[in-house]
């Protein structure tokens, strides 16, 4: 199917004020180059406001049968979510999916898709305080409550209240490209990808000390030299830490380790470079440090499943390529 370009959210009695900023925030326009989607809120009753988590009523103009026609169907996370949805939101998400709709659900949201079945033998995750409830109700759902997003293909599931950016921008780069997804993440000031899962939020924040700050200035320097070769002892040297100790320090406050981080960084440098110019595979590999655009070709048919090419001829945004290989 074509990339997605309508949008519903579906807004629950109680719906989270975070979740609709979120959605409105990153499928809203972002200037004159990125004029957004077409974006719709609805809900089972929009002859009246609906409630929400802080207490100000919504007004949501849209009906169920918005959920008819969009490309994505997001069910946002609402205060109700132990009550499942009444059956005619069931059916509604039930239709969806049918049709061919690309299906989401983000923080306790996911208890509806749950409650409709759809994610019956599927991977999915939810708030991490909130998976044993989602596994206890539903035993056919396989639940990973440390993750930060699962793509199941057509239903795509994300953890709780801001990750809800995660899933999202998640969407907007698997259907659309690293380019847009990174722009709009630079608009909203956030990272276009988190490593990790909801793990490294579960135990107390990394102190603020001078190490962090020297981590800080490190991760900064990593994204700015990319193209350069990056031994984990060498940064460990500019935070001017022992190397297990830069290990430690590091997964604790990214969630993954530097090795991880790294290698998708440099694939997400590749994927925006692939997108927006012409520049041979070659030249691409050497930009974001890798040693041959063979290196490169095997590290992106590992982590995203097809090869530099294929992956350009998808979402190029120019005119024509230059690519030799890949």
């Amino acid at each position: 199917m074509p990339p997605f370009r309508t949008v519903a959210a579906y807004a629950p009695p109680g719906v989270g004020m975070l979740a609709v900023g979120i959605v409105a925030e990153v499928f809203g326009p972002h200037g004159k180059e990125f004029p957004g989607f077409d974006l719709t809120l609805c809900t089972d009753r929009p002859d009246r406001p609906v409630p929400t988590d802080c207490g100000v009523p919504l007004a949501v103009e849209g009906g169920l049968d918005r959920l008819a026609a969009a490309d994505l169907v997001i069910a946002l996370p609402g205060a109700g979510f132990r009550t499942p949805p009444g059956p005619a939101v069931l059916e509604a998400l039930t239709a969806a999916h049918a049709r061919g709709a690309l299906v989401a659900a983000h923080c306790v949201g996911t208890f509806a898709l749950a409650a409709a079945g759809l994610l019956d033998g599927h991977r999915a995750t939810t708030h991490w305080r909130f998976a044993d409830l989602l596994a206890s109700r539903h035993p056919l759902v396989d639940v990973e409550p440390d993750a930060l997003y699962v793509d199941q293909g057509r239903i795509v599931t994300g953890a709780g209240a801001a990750a809800g950016f995660d899933l999202c921008l998640h969407l907007l780069r698997r259907e659309h490209g690293a380019a847009l997804a990174n722009a709009v993440s630079r608009d909203m000031v956030l990272p276009s990808h988190r490593d990790g899962g909801q793990a490294q939020y579960l135990a107390a924040p990394v102190p603020e000390d001078g190490q962090d700050e020297r981590l800080a200035e490190v991760l900064g320097w990593a994204r700015a030299h990319l193209h350069e070769p990056m031994p984990v002892a060498d940064l460990a040297r500019r935070a001017m830490m022992s190397k297990r100790s830069f290990a430690r320090r590091f997964t604790a406050a990214t969630g993954t380790t530097p090795h991880a981080w790294l290698r998708e960084l440099r694939l997400s440098g590749a994927e925006e470079l692939l997108e927006t110019t012409d520049l041979p595979v070659e030249e691409i590999a050497r930009r974001v440090g890798y040693g041959s655009a063979a290196v490169l070709r095997e590290q992106f048919v590992r982590r995203r499943g097809v090869p530099p090419r294929t992956y350009r001829r998808s979402f190029s945004r120019t005119p024509s390529s230059s690519d030799a290989a890949g």
